[in-house]
């Protein structure tokens, strides 16, 4: 049964954040605010819960979806062979609007799709994401909308669009906030010997480069053939409402690299 729970109100936010946690338990999806837009969620270790993530929106497993995470120590848990220059942009914009693509644990039992061995992670700078990722683990995540549709600003217009293949609704009000322009993240490739970035979004170059000065703009490595990060297929844009086509990571995921997502489609 689908159920909508206003977390504006503290009593009923802790209800939705227990229900929300028991249905991604039983591997459903759940609907939650991002910083950006509102995303469908999913167990990220749960290939069946993975692929009722992909159903409800309508697409293949050849645009996985990215994993949010609720702190960064969690990023050592799933990614492998990560640099000094990735943990340090981590460090500097998490959580927020960067989403890192690296190598996967390869020891680890999930399946998000065609990723070639990579995953995009990202930390959210929203309470109500953050409290139910703490909750429930890592969380598959892409924008609350049917493929080619636009990304729900509201858990009401999430439900418009995925009616009952979600379980839980958490309504957090509008997203992005007010006062916010709701662009999606940057994508950072960090697969390579160099990063590079295959999105622009809220993270600028220059914001980059403070803390990682070699750090390649967009369009500025013509020649990263071989690198295990223009595998993965990521949503080309992000859960936050702009599109912005990402080229050069695996196949970019959405946390994304070509093929590029539908309009409309986002990353969270």
């Amino acid at each position: 049964m689908t159920t909508t729970y206003d977390c504006t109100i503290e009593d009923e936010r802790a209800r939705g954040l227990e229900d929300a946690q028991r249905a991604i338990g039983e591997k459903k999806c759940v609907v939650l605010p991002t910083d950006t837009v509102y995303g469908i969620g999913a167990d990220a270790f749960s290939p069946q819960a993975v692929t009722m993530l992909l159903v409800s929106k309508g697409r293949s497993r050849t645009m996985p979806p990215p994993v949010l995470i609720p702190r960064i120590n969690a990023l050592d848990g799933l990614a492998t062979e990560v640099s000094a220059e990735a943990r340090k942009l981590a460090e500097a914009f998490w959580p927020g609007g960067l989403t890192l693509i690296l190598h996967a644990q390869p020891s680890l039992d999930w399946d998000l799709g065609e990723t070639k061995g990579t995953v995009a992670l990202r930390m959210p700078a929203d309470d109500v994401a953050l409290e139910l990722l703490t909750l429930t683990g890592p969380l598959a995540v892409s924008s609350a909308n049917r493929t080619g549709q636009a990304p729900a600003q509201t858990a009401a217009a999430a439900r418009d669009q995925l009616a009952d293949s979600v379980e839980v609704y958490l309504e957090g009000g509008p997203r992005p906030l007010e006062g916010d322009p709701g662009v999606p993240s940057t994508i950072v490739d960090a697969t390579g010997p160099v990063l590079r970035v295959v999105r622009d979004g809220a993270v600028s170059l220059e914001q980059l480069r403070e803390h990682v000065p070699g750090v390649l703009g967009l369009g500025e490595d013509p020649t990263a053939e071989g690198e295990a990060g223009a595998a993965q297929a990521v949503d080309a844009q992000d859960d936050g409402g702009a599109a912005a086509s990402a080229s050069g990571s695996s196949a970019v995921t959405g946390p994304d690299a070509e093929p590029i997502a539908p309009a409309g489609d986002q990353q969270p």
